[in-house]
């Protein structure tokens, strides 16, 4: 059955402490957005913290941010996040509403931002040089030399150019590497020696500098191991599909101990959510057929999964259309075709439920390697404890998009990259007549916009919604009432109703009604208002047509 997130949480028998939610590409905004809201749901039951896909030490400045520190937003989204992930308009909501709610509750039960990945891209990873360096220098400043383990005074000479270690030809042919050479053995045994100082010295160091200051150092000294073992890795001299499925197994082991290290500092005050690609929250084998290569890895959620028990999570991301990777609807017999069949439910779809609901469903084929979308199979969706299942525009909107085409004259819009549109309005379609596209007649939504227009429960899967500007004499025949006494009337109407005409949920007062998934109840009446609503735009085209012409 299709449950929420209460839901779900409440039904488990042990508390969860790590909830896993996944997304099946970073391509489609519409899972951070989402996110947002989840994140707001859960800090209202007690949840405290956020983990995502992004590099540990960077998310810091991040996380200062959010309680308060002076830094510019720009700047923090520029330099806290990697893969990107700064330049997403979600983000940078999640940012502005979690400062603000720290803003406005105590010290103790405000919420904390973590990156929980590796320092790392696809095709590079950086020097551990300038983590050795905040390392040394930081026992350097407390202990003294004198403090330091035999070689400390090396690290500058064995660690040599930085841009030897980040070259992208290392990870592409491990010849190209120097991961495994006798200067990165001797850097390996050297940054163990100055993890175990910082830790002998631990009482002396955080008397004269602070706790957060120790952390810091003991983060910069394990994030200089794992690039250490990451580039002898690279090195490594087996057949490519192996060595690269060993890269990435490595980075996954690292992501997991990072989750455990925030749960260890997170434990006393609340869960954590976490977001990333499902690949790295699954609990079985990842795999990925990358450049002919057949990789498989155990990913951060396997570990962490098998360590936490039912202390873990994992709600798996699924996608049916989406514009901004060019996908078009699923086929009804694939995984994502059959859960877009339960119209009106979702979405997010409880484990229990799924062997009905999937039945035998086919894995999709439908999406290319560029479009970096990994779709659902039967082992996720065996060993997950929920889907999350977002269609940006239902099949069914595209059966009616296509009849209101039909209408003299009329033209389409589909809002998505490579339109003028605002990220958030993607996968929208607008319906004009004429070349002049300032004001549509009608237009189709398949997504919530969170906290302008939620009231319509659009997140459900299959629903979408088609609006029709009526104007103020049709829309006051149709509802008994002129547009600008909707405020009057709003708590009268069900905007979340299926195939019944309502006023539109924000548009009311300017002439605009509504229908969620029009159907056998309402066909009539709305073919009569589009008829209306087409009318009222040809004439405006006309009048606009005679006041272009020359005189």
């Amino acid at each position: 059955m299709a449950i929420d997130l209460e839901t779900l949480l409440d039904s488990r028998t042990s508390t969860v402490e790590v909830l896993a939610l996944g997304e099946p590409t970073h391509g489609e905004p519409a899972f951070p957005r989402l996110r947002n809201q989840i994140f707001e749901q859960l800090a209202a039951r007690g949840f405290r913290s956020i983990a995502v896909e992004s590099d540990r030490i960077a998310g810091h400045a991040v996380d200062a941010y959010v309680r308060g520190a002076s830094e510019t937003l720009d700047d923090v989204l520029s330099k806290g996040f990697s893969h990107g992930l700064g330049a997403l308009a979600a983000n940078r909501e999640l940012l502005e509403w979690m400062r603000a709610y720290n803003q406005s509750v105590p010290h103790g039960e405000r919420l904390t931002f973590h990156g929980f990945d590796a320092p790392l891209e696809m095709t590079s990873a950086p020097s551990p040089g300038p983590y050795l360096r905040h390392l040394r220098d930081y026992l350097l400043a407390h202990i003294g030399a004198q403090g330091l383990p035999a070689g400390a005074g090396n690290v500058d000479q064995l660690i040599g150019d930085d841009a030897q270690w980040s070259d992208p030809a290392a990870l592409m042919d491990g010849r190209n590497s120097i991961g495994r050479s006798s200067k990165a053995a001797a850097l390996r045994v050297l940054a163990d020696d100055l993890l175990t100082t910082l830790y002998t010295h631990a009482p002396r160091l955080t008397a004269a500098s602070t706790p957060d200051d120790w952390r810091q150092a003991r983060l910069h000294a394990t994030t200089a191991r794992g690039l250490l073992r990451y580039h002898a890795t690279a090195a490594d001299p087996a057949p490519a599909a192996e060595r690269t499925s060993r890269l990435l197994g490595v980075r996954d082991a690292w992501m997991a101990q990072n989750l455990l290290d925030i749960r260890a500092a997170e434990q006393h005050r609340g869960p954590t959510l976490v977001f990333a690609h499902n690949r790295h929250l699954q609990r079985h084998p990842s795999t990925w057929l990358l450049g002919g290569m057949d990789l498989e890895w155990s990913s951060a959620g396997a570990i962490v999964g098998t360590l936490l028990g039912p202390r873990y999570a994992h709600v798996v991301g699924s996608l049916g259309a989406s514009s901004a990777l060019g996908l078009q609807a699923p086929a009804r017999d694939t995984f994502e075709g059959a859960l877009g069949t339960a119209t009106a439910q979702g979405p997010i779809f409880d484990a229990a439920c799924l062997t009905t609901l999937l039945g035998h469903a086919r894995v999709r084929t439908d999406m290319t390697a560029e479009q970096g979308y990994f779709p659902l199979d039967a082992e996720t969706v065996a060993h997950c404890d929920a889907v999350w299942h977002i269609d940006r525009f239902p099949a069914a909107a595209t059966t009616v998009a296509a009849r209101i085409q039909e209408l003299p004259g009329v033209t389409q819009l589909q809002a998505g990259p490579q339109s003028e549109a605002p990220e958030v309005s993607w996968d929208e379609r607008f319906f004009f007549v004429g070349p002049d596209r300032r004001r549509p007649f009608a237009t189709i939504v398949g997504h919530d916009l969170p906290g302008f227009d939620e009231q319509s429960r659009l997140d459900r899967v299959g629903v979408f919604r088609l609006n029709i500007e009526l104007g103020r004499t049709k829309f006051q025949q149709v509802f008994g009432y002129p547009p600008q006494e909707f405020p009057d009337h709003r708590n009268q109407v069900d905007f979340a109703a299926m195939d019944q005409i309502v006023p539109h949920p924000i548009y009311a007062v300017q002439g605009w009604a509504s229908i969620l998934n029009t159907g056998t109840s309402s066909q009539t009446k709305v073919e009569h208002l589009l008829a209306h609503a087409h009318q009222r735009a040809a004439e405006r085209e006309r009048r606009r047509a005679q006041r272009a012409q020359p005189t």
